[in-house]
């Protein structure tokens, strides 16, 4: 459903409104794992993840009138401040359907972009349902977090970049919620690439696309309960499921433990501060989930949202590295 072109289209489209975002390397990170490895620090994007790709792809695509309609989405929280950010820049109303227990910062970042906030219960309202209520009320569009052709090849460009400053990657690791950043990066690892591995990563409680690609067809599971509130998604996306069933060779999974370990090692070698949803790739590389021995490998940081007082509740009994060599740039702009 979606090719380079998609995203090349995509990446024209983002210049000089997303971030190109650095690359980072670490020599203990490289020896702990038996890899060579380099960080697409999606941390430093926009809204302080990758989700400002697709979304603004997305609604840059919209016509004028459609745009001065509005558009809806629902979020747990990055994708809701992509959309509320890439509204205000394009001019466009925006409200979205978040869970009343998301993070305290992402709501209010949201609110702060100029976005109208509807809030539900994660585990008994059907946000997609409420947001399709708000579209069809008031004439607004759906931007949809994942499964979009759009979005899809807006959030492919943050693997687009990387390898155009990493271009013999042996392997991808990404991680999976709804499987759009996964599609659109392995529908560029893959074109760009060939031979390239490319794996998914799930927190262990939210597994719903290993079980999916396991069986061949989209699997559902209970609501998920886990540090890494950005992938607690219960099924795959349909559209999502087609790219990854085609292009992605494993996915893997990590406990919440492991993902605090990733977000304490990226403090305090990196100096890099991580969400936990954003962190679970380099839990995989760090946990052995992933084994990636003698291979060049790329690691997508997805995003850094995460307050002082939550990042501190989490990090508090992690067991962090030793103190030693930070992380540094190796292609790449700042954020």
């Amino acid at each position: 459903m979606i090719g380079l072109e998609d995203v090349r289209t995509a990446a024209a489209r983002l210049a000089g409104a997303a971030h190109r975002t650095p690359v980072l390397t670490s020599r203990t990170l490289d020896e702990r794992s038996g890899a060579r490895v380099f960080v697409k620090a999606e941390s430093f994007q926009r809204t302080g993840s990758f989700k400002f790709r697709g979304a603004y792809h997305r609604i840059a695509s919209l016509s004028p009138d459609e745009r001065a309609r509005g558009v809806v989405a629902f979020s747990s929280g990055n994708h809701a401040q992509a959309v509320a950010l890439a509204a205000r820049l394009l001019g466009a109303p925006a409200v979205i359907v978040m869970p009343e227990d998301a993070p305290a910062g992402k709501l209010a970042a949201t609110r702060g972009y100029g976005a109208d906030v509807v809030t539900y219960d994660r585990y008994t309202g059907d946000r997609e349902a409420i947001a399709a209520g708000l579209a069809a009320d008031r004439g607004l569009t759906m931007v949809r977090p994942y499964d979009d052709p759009l979005i899809m090849a807006g959030q492919g460009t943050t693997a687009l970049e990387l390898l155009e400053d990493v271009p013999e990657l042996d392997l991808l690791l990404v991680p999976v919620s709804g499987g759009g950043l996964i599609a659109g990066c392995a529908t560029v690892a893959t074109a760009l690439r060939p031979g390239i591995r490319v794996v998914g990563v799930e927190p262990e409680a939210g597994d719903d696309t290993r079980r999916s690609l396991a069986a061949g067809e989209r699997v559902r599971i209970p609501v998920p309960r886990t540090i890494a509130d950005g992938l607690a998604n219960a099924v795959p996306g349909e559209l999502t499921f087609e790219v990854n069933r085609r292009l992605v060779d494993e996915v893997v999974t990590v406990t919440d433990a492991q993902i605090v370990d990733a977000m304490v090692f990226l403090f305090e070698r990196a100096k890099v501060v991580a969400e936990p949803s954003g962190a679970v790739g380099l839990a995989a590389l760090l946990s052995g989930a992933a084994v990636a021995s003698g291979l060049r490998a790329g690691v997508v940081l997805s995003g850094g949202n995460v307050d002082a007082a939550r990042f501190r509740e989490l990090t508090a009994t992690g067991a962090g590295p030793a103190a030693g060599t930070a992380a540094v740039p190796s292609g790449g702009a700042g954020a």
